[in-house]
């Protein structure tokens, strides 16, 4: 792991402001790719004091979604990188340059195929861009989320979705 901005604990361990900290996975060749991008994105937000929200459940749950979807169809996920600002913003670095896409047709009770539809649902805005011989799948929760645990704030018809470009800042 490593860690970048300023410290994540202020004086007893009280939450400070976290904006512009940014946190990276190595995942490439990785066994237990999704655990491990789960509890790393656990401890990440609880050190950010974001966690305790139902939101925060939903963080983790785009993470399992987009570094399973890496894993599966994409050549692996290569790195997970969290970044702190008005937004957990959440990339997926994978090997793979196709981009994604929800598929059409979801069938209920059968596996497989929902993913995407899962991060269109519990996330603010998600999309991805190409990086070097692969690409970044990358999602965000807006951090008004994460510590009010205001669920109805999320992409539930509005926002952006499925863009092909990096959010700005990235």
């Amino acid at each position: 792991m490593n860690t970048t901005g300023a410290a994540a604990r202020g004086p007893l361990g009280k939450a400070a402001a976290v904006t512009g900290q940014r946190r990276r996975l190595a995942l490439r060749g990785v066994r237990g790719a999704v655990g491990k991008g789960r509890d790393f994105t656990r401890q990440t937000l609880r050190d950010w004091g974001w966690d305790g929200r139902e939101s925060a459940e939903d963080a983790l749950l785009v993470v399992s979604e987009l570094v399973t979807n890496a894993a599966l169809h994409a050549h692996g996920c290569h790195e997970l990188v969290l970044t702190a600002g008005e937004a957990l913003h959440i990339d997926v670095v994978d090997g793979a340059a196709a981009a994604p896409h929800p598929r059409a047709v979801r069938r209920p009770g059968v596996p497989g195929g929902h993913g995407l539809h899962i991060v269109q649902r519990l996330s603010d805005r998600w999309g991805s861009y190409a990086h070097g011989s692969g690409k970044v799948v990358w999602a965000e929760i807006d951090s008004s989320r994460l510590v009010t645990g205001n669920r109805g704030a999320g992409n539930r018809g509005s926002g952006t979705r499925g863009r092909t470009a990096p959010p700005a800042g990235h």
